[in-house]
Formats: C-alpha cells, sequence, structure tokens
C-alpha cells in the first residue's frame, strides 16, 4: 500500500533518524532498548509490518526452555560439543536477562518443569535418549552445576505413550501476551517510535546513510538494524529459512490437572496448560516442505493431527472445545546459531533463532545494538 505523508508527518517521524529497527519483537524491541542505554540522545525508529509483532513474538507457546533431551541429542548431529554447549549458554543467559530486566510477575515466569514424552512406537529414539540421559546431564554440568534431566513415571495419565518421561526440572513457562506488552511498554516509555502496519520492501546501503523504502516512501536513517527472523529472507538474508508453527487453544476445561511444558516427537509437538487451558502447537513435521512459508495462516492436515492428539494422547475422556487457532513464523536454518552481523557500512542484523526467540530474542537485540557500540 502507497501512503502520501504530509509536510509534518515526514518532519516528526522520517527525519533525522539514527537508527531504524526492522521488526517489533522480541529481538527488536531488546535491541532499541540497548540503544537508547548507548546512544540516549539517538532518535530511534521501529518498522513493523503488523498491526502487533507479526512473526513468532506475539504467536509463540511461552515456552522458558532451552531444548529437550531428545533435541539436544539431535543437535549434536549437526553441532560440535562446544557449539551446543554455547547455544545451550545462550538459551540460559538469555532467559536469565528476560526475567531479570522486567520480573517473573510481569511476564508471568513459572517453573512448573517440563516434560519430554515419548509415542508408544518410538522405541528407538526412547532407548537413545534414556541410554544418554546421564551424559547430556555430564555434558550440561558446565551451565547448571547440577543434573538438569530425570526419568519420571507418566503421572499426568496421558495416551499412548511410553510409560517414563524425562523431567526438566529447569524448564519454565511464561506468560507471551504479558512479556510483549512489558516489552512494548518500556519502548515506548524510553521514546522510541513504532509505526506499525509498515513493510519494508527494499533498502540501500549508500555509505553516508541507508535509503530505506516501505510501503512505497523512501526516506533515511544513519543505521538500518534487521531483526525480522522468519521474514528475514525478504531482505536479502538467505540463511534463515521461513518455518510455519500452527497453534491450537482450547476452551477452560473444568479441573485440569496439567500443569507445565510438555514436548513430543523431538520437540516438533509441544503443548503446555494457561488460564485452565491446554495451548498446543507444532505437528509442522507432518509437512516440512508446504510449512516452509512466511505466510500466516492454518491447515486442516496439521489442525486435524493436533485435535487428534488432544482427544488420543492429552485428554482421554475429557471433552473439550477449541476456542482459538493461529500461526507464527519462525526463522531456521542449517545451524541453530543465531546470525548477528554486520551486512555492509550501515546495515546490521540478528536473526535465525532456530525456535528459541523466548529464551534468546532479549540477548540477541542486546548483541545486535553492541554491534555498533
Amino acid at each position: 500500500m502507497t501512503r502520501e505523508l504530509s509536510y509534518w508527518e515526514y518532519k516528526s517521524w522520517l527525519t533525522n533518524i539514527d537508527f531504524t529497527i526492522v521488526g517489533s519483537g522480541i529481538t527488536g524491541l531488546s535491541c532499541a532498548l540497548q540503544l537508547r542505554k548507548l546512544y540516549p540522545k539517538s532518535k530511534i525508529l521501529i518498522l513493523e509490518r503488523g498491526s502487533l509483532p507479526q512473526g513468532a513474538s506475539t504467536k509463540n507457546a511461552g515456552f522458558a526452555c532451552f531444548g529437550s533431551l531428545s533435541e539436544l541429542i539431535s543437535d549434536l548431529n549437526t553441532h560440535s560439543e562446544d557449539e551446543l554447549l554455547n547455544l545451550v549458554q545462550m538459551r540460559v543467559k538469555g532467559l536469565a536477562l528476560l526475567r531479570q530486566s522486567f520480573g517473573d510477575a510481569a511476564i508471568g515466569y513459572k517453573n512448573n518443569g517440563g516434560y519430554e514424552l515419548f509415542f508408544e512406537e518410538q522405541d528407538k529414539l526412547y532407548a537413545n535418549c534414556l541410554e544418554k540421559l546421564k551424559t547430556i546431564n555430564n555434558f550440561l554440568q558446565p551451565v547448571f552445576k547440577e543434573s538438569i534431566f530425570s526419568e519420571i513415571s507418566n503421572s499426568f495419565n496421558f495416551q499412548k505413550i511410553k510409560p517414563r518421561v524425562i523431567l526438566n526440572k529447569a524448564e519454565g513457562q511464561l506468560d507471551t501476551g504479558k512479556m510483549m506488552y512489558s516489552l512494548l511498554k518500556k519502548v515506548r516509555d524510553q521514546d522510541i517510535n513504532i509505526l506499525n502496519n509498515w513493510t519494508v520492501d527494499k533498502y540501500n546501503d549508500t555509505e553516508s546513510a541507508v535509503v530505506i523504502n516501505a510501503n512505497g516512501i523512501c526516506f533515511n536513517s544513519n543505521k538500518l538494524l534487521i531483526a525480522t527472523n522468519g521474514f528475514a529472507s525478504q531482505l536479502g538474508i538467505n540463511q534463515v529459512i521461513p518455518a510455519r508453527n500452527q497453534v491450537l487453544v482450547t476452551k477452560p476445561i473444568k479441573d485440569l490437572k496439567i500443569k507445565g511444558t510438555f514436548h513430543l516427537d523431538e520437540g516438533y509437538v509441544y503443548f503446555r496448560n494457561i488460564d485452565d487451558r491446554i495451548l498446543l502447537g507444532g505437528g509442522r513435521n507432518l509437512n516440512l516442505k508446504g510449512e516452509q512459508t512466511d505466510l500466516l495462516g492454518t491447515t486442516q492436515q496439521i489442525q486435524n493431527y493436533l485435535e487428534r492428539l488432544l482427544s488420543e494422547t492429552i485428554l482421554p475422556n475429557t471433552p473439550f472445545e477449541i476456542e482459538h487457532r493461529w500461526s507464527g513464523i519462525l526463522g531456521v536454518g542449517d545451524q541453530k546459531k543465531p546470525i548477528v552481523k554486520q551486512l555492509s557500512n550501515n546495515v546490521f542484523c540478528g536473526v535465525r533463532m532456530g525456535g528459541m526467540g523466548v529464551a534468546i530474542g532479549s540477548l540477541v537485540g542486546k548483541e545486535l545494538a553492541e554491534l555498533l557500540a
């Protein structure tokens, strides 16, 4: 959509901009706050394509996690031990930064533990995880100074899963809406402008400044910082592949006993309790190619699969109704390490959260801003 702006609009919002940030998710907002600390008198502008943060920051499940046991074991196939340990350290540090910045009450943080479940037919995966549990605990010792994973019985009456589950006592959950509301409020309190429904179509680094074209309007910014994650490939960052995750939430369920965060199918499926409801998401491994998209939306194939999991595994013999369905866009790639780097003289990026935006978004945003220090 092309817009015509008045003299006043140009003068007040699009003139003498020091820093323009693309994306008002966790990373972009955290970047803006750090820039304000580093450059107190600067003019900072955030451009957001949606009426609310559009990718995954307001659409995630609110898992304060650093990776399930099976995910970590799988990651050792594509990362060195040092790389993976650094990733876990980054996730733990990022979650600590988020909690310290706002306080647990403001983001609805609760440490109810995390659990990994295994389908009855997953004999090989189940046996491999139990066999390597102690090894992974030892591997994570430098980070946690204690054993994090343990094997316990299935006490939640989940059906069609193995009788033993893996407990992660360091995993928590938070309220995604409260977290983003707190971030947005803090940013606005710091006199940082956010323009919603603005899509950056292209940009040109002239070395003296960056010429930005958004919604058919051109303006200059001294620096441009890209924090769009799942949409990064639209701005030429091809190491980031969009991945859509679909989610649903039930209506309130009377006497719901389930409490915590839960992982299934090597992290491709996840669920949790929230406000006496069950939030369930994932299933993109049913159609990895089809879900490799930056288009928001849901599909009957995956939504039916999620509902079947609810009725047959998570809430057997418990009536439920679905109240909300939505999707979010992750930024993934060959590696899970985020890309935080300078792209040209005046353009920088902090992208590829690898599905761990809640854990590392605050830290990546801070590191992105510090590239300019």
